[in-house]
């Protein structure tokens, strides 16, 4: 059995949101593919500059058991997208699971889809994320915060301690080791502290 995830991509996207994740969970191909979504299909500029492909566009009836929604720059802007907002909302209904990274966690505020939820985001931008969501139970202090079936994440990085969790989820905990044993990544299991949150209160 594959689980499809859907990995949304639009401009000005954070590169390791997205391949980050990708990583820790494409250590385990017998279990998890991934197809790019966006808008509009074509070549997607990262806010780094690299480009990647999205396969698939919203207008598409493509299946996906699971979404992965990135941070980055672009996220400003998306939040006023309605097509995306849109977008989440509806999918996101059709999915086993919903994943977020970053400021991601807005896309999925602004759509509703976490509300009443337990949720975490980037410790840089946490007001700004979490002024599109006054129903959500934002967590400020959680590395990764998993409620039910939707997994959100404090900033970049963060998103590889996440997907290590949802691996655990799927194929149990040695699972997770080995991927990040394979990948030579150290992985932050302690999901309600986040060493950054601490760092950007002070300043």
């Amino acid at each position: 059995m594959h689980m499809s995830i859907g990995v949304v991509l639009f401009p000005d996207f954070e590169i390791l949101d997205v391949f980050g994740p990708i990583e820790m969970l494409g250590m385990h191909p017998e279990l998890f593919e991934f197809r790019m979504v966006a808008e509009a299909r074509g070549a997607i500029a990262s806010v780094q500059g690299p480009k990647c492909l999205a396969e698939d566009e919203f207008g598409d009836s493509v299946a996906y058991d699971a979404i992965l929604v990135p941070g980055g720059q672009g996220t400003r802007r998306e939040v006023n997208n309605r097509s995306m907002v849109e977008w989440l909302r509806h999918r996101t209904r059709q999915t086993q699971f919903v994943t977020s990274v970053c400021t991601g966690a807005a896309l999925l505020a602004k759509a509703g889809v976490l509300d009443g939820r337990k949720a975490t985001t980037n410790k840089m931008n946490f007001d700004w994320v979490a002024s599109h969501g006054p129903r959500v139970l934002w967590q400020h202090d959680a590395r990764w915060v998993e409620d039910g079936n939707i997994f959100t994440s404090s900033g970049v990085s963060a998103g590889m301690d996440m997907a290590l969790a949802f691996v655990s989820r799927m194929l149990g905990e040695k699972a997770a080791e080995d991927a990040a044993l394979w990948a030579e990544y150290t992985w932050h299991r302690d999901a309600a502290v986040d060493p950054f949150a601490r760092a950007w209160r002070a300043r």
